[in-house]
């Protein structure tokens, strides 16, 4: 189980990482999302979370879940919808700004605007 969920989180990063270094501004959206759920995942990997155990020591109850990788991952979900919601306005101003949606525009030649 360990090697299936390793896998996910590796598979996500590297789709994250490269959607993040393409050169448009959707599959960088898509990227961070991607790299926000693998980032979430190791959260939860990281806390051995155990199915069907609540998550405080009760009286009938003998093992427990620790919650603090659960209130980790519910903040870092809040984050990341803040953190992509920006992000689309952002790419929408620019796209509106300049009718192309490439995230690093060439810069102009520093002799072109005198010569003319």
């Amino acid at each position: 189980m360990e090697l299936l969920v390793a896998s996910a989180i590796g598979v996500l990063t590297a789709a994250g990482i490269y959607l993040v270094l393409r050169l448009r501004t959707f599959p960088v959206i898509l990227g961070m999302s991607l790299l926000t759920y693998a980032v979430n995942v190791f959260l939860f990997a990281s806390g051995r979370l155990t199915v069907g155990a609540p998550p405080i020591l009760t009286d009938g109850a003998t093992t427990y879940t620790d919650p603090l990788p659960q209130a980790l991952v519910l903040t870092a979900i809040v984050i990341s919808f803040g953190m992509t919601a920006v992000v689309v306005m952002i790419s929408l101003g620019a796209y509106l700004g300049s009718d192309d949606d490439h995230v690093d525009d060439p810069a102009e030649p520093k002799g072109s605007e005198a010569d003319q």
